[in-house]
């Protein structure tokens, strides 16, 4: 698979690096988009101020400006928290897009939506104070009625950005637990 793996509001930490590197060795080609121009932070607060002043626009717009190359070749977006929404915006717009796989996080839905078939894969810490558990029960409905084959595995005990090592958050078990079923649903695609 081509995949666009977008990073969390903490900018391209090395984990997002070690997780490009992971779907690598599993055979699929990867591009890792830094859409903060190199900048990184060390709290989530620091990040979302960035995201903030940057704006939402602007964040998409790089996205989309890095995604663009490469969305003939089919591609599956990916991404961590923050990027997780950034992924699901640029995949439900894509009619070429070959699947959606959210790591943290998820974004508002159009009320036309409609995706006919897309697969999608969602890891979330439960609980997760940024993906609540209405939230999640409303998006996945959402989803479903767009038409979109979701998945949603939920991880309890885990901290919001689970997968990353280098946070607080981290659960080894969870990561792992989550690497695994990642990789088969991108093997199924």
């Amino acid at each position: 698979m081509n995949i666009m793996l977008f990073h969390s509001t903490y900018g391209p930490r090395p984990a997002v690096g070690a997780a490009a590197d992971r779907l690598r060795a599993a055979g699929h080609e990867v591009w890792t988009p830094d859409l903060f121009e190199g900048r990184t932070f060390d709290t989530v607060e620091e990040g979302m101020a960035f995201n903030q002043e940057t704006g939402k626009d602007e964040l998409l717009k790089r996205a989309v400006l890095a995604a663009a190359p490469y969305s003939e070749r089919g591609l599956v977006y990916a991404g961590f928290s923050l990027g997780a929404s950034i992924a699901q915006t640029l995949a439900l717009g894509d009619e070429k897009a070959r699947g959606l796989l959210l790591l943290h996080g998820t974004s508002d839905l159009a009320p036309n939506l409609s995706v006919d078939g897309l697969p999608v894969q969602l890891h979330v810490a439960e609980p997760d104070p940024f993906e609540t558990d209405d939230w999640l029960s409303a998006w996945y409905l959402q989803m479903r009625r767009a038409g979109a084959d979701v998945e949603i595995y939920r991880y309890a005990g885990a901290g919001h950005l689970y997968t990353d090592p280098g946070l607080p958050d981290y659960d080894e078990e969870a990561a792992e637990t989550t690497w695994r079923v990642a990789l088969g649903f991108l093997d199924s695609l």
